[in-house]
């Protein structure tokens, strides 16, 4: 019965609708773009193509959402945002990506309200709820680092024995994107595609750089580019840094190992007392209550969550080693 008073409860229907609204939004959006609408997209993210001002004011929106990205375009955190969906691999608008922010903050607000049945802890879950897909985008942007460092000596290793074999550089890249798998092959694949389109391969592998800021890559096409204005054997060049950057994978995977129990460590002592007072709170709410009843509980929790998060960068500070 207490479960079916909170759906009853005024405050939900509405949050239900505006969910729901959001979601149509996003459908209908999705639905009406055109063809051309859809090249000119691709062809943006392949290459920077400068756009006359008359044009763009006498283009005519399509949707409520070419609108929203218009009106985010214009504003600083947009291009920001761009980026971090570019390095996570994650085909997303800035528009739509805040969108569905604005959705998990619906749905958390929700969870928070259904589970403890506290308009507090609902827009404390709805807080929590606008960094969630945030920290979804920085986790995936660090797995696909990950992968492409591991992947990168081979890929050194190829480029120079295909530019042994009389190859040119652009040939080798091509190699590269159809001999190797994701996620490099997908980024030189697109570096090639963008040399197809009239860039410099220069501005190519910087633009592939923007996408993947890893420092062995930055070795890579400083090397590639030095070579292309004062000339040399790039193949040699290749594969000494090729060398260099296998030492140093193997080195961070034995200090990934060295230090795995003091980062799960961190992890568990971070969580445990979050979790802990969830799950009293769910047993005994009349207990843990007072906590927020009294300004003496408010300080307390701020300050053990100001404690514990200082605590889990201190340790992160500690076991990150860099090589």
């Amino acid at each position: 019965m207490e479960y079916l008073d909170v759906l009853l409860n005024p405050l939900v229907i509405p949050v239900v609708a505006g969910l729901a609204v959001l979601l149509l939004f996003i459908g209908f959006s999705r639905a009406q773009r055109s063809g051309d609408e859809v090249i000119e997209e691709r062809l943006d993210r392949y290459a920077v193509r400068e756009e006359p001002q008359e044009e763009k004011k006498g283009k005519k929106r399509r949707s409520a959402m070419d609108g929203l990205e218009d009106a985010m375009v214009e504003r600083g955190f947009a291009a920001n945002l761009r980026v971090d969906l570019s390095r996570a691999d994650l085909k997303l608008r800035t528009s739509e990506f805040m969108v569905i922010n604005v959705g998990a903050v619906f749905v958390f607000f929700l969870l928070g309200r259904l589970i403890f049945g506290s308009a507090l802890l609902g827009l404390i879950f709805g807080v929590i709820g606008f960094f969630v897909p945030r920290i979804y985008v920085r986790i995936r942007q660090q797995q696909r680092l990950n992968q492409f460092n591991d992947q990168l000596s081979d890929t050194i290793t190829l480029l120079a024995n295909s530019l042994r074999s009389g190859f040119s550089i652009v040939q080798s890249m091509e190699t590269v994107a159809q001999q190797l798998p994701n996620p490099i092959a997908a980024e030189f694949r697109r570096v090639t595609q963008e040399i197809g389109l009239g860039l410099h391969y220069e501005q190519a592998l910087n633009n592939m750089l923007r996408r993947v800021p890893s420092d062995d890559l930055d070795l890579m096409i400083t090397a590639i580019n030095i070579q292309s204005k004062v000339g040399g054997n790039l193949a040699e060049i290749l594969d000494t840094i090729g060398h260099t950057i296998r030492e140093r994978v193997r080195i961070k995977g034995e200090i990934r190992v060295l230090t795995a129990q003091q980062m799960i460590s961190g992890y568990i002592l971070t969580a445990l007392p979050i979790v802990l007072g969830l799950v009293l709170y769910l047993i005994n709410k009349q207990y843990i209550g007072r906590m927020f009843n009294d300004p003496c509980g408010w300080i307390m929790i701020g300050v053990s969550l100001t404690m514990i998060g200082i605590g889990f960068m201190i340790i992160r500070k500690i076991v990150n080693i860099e090589v």
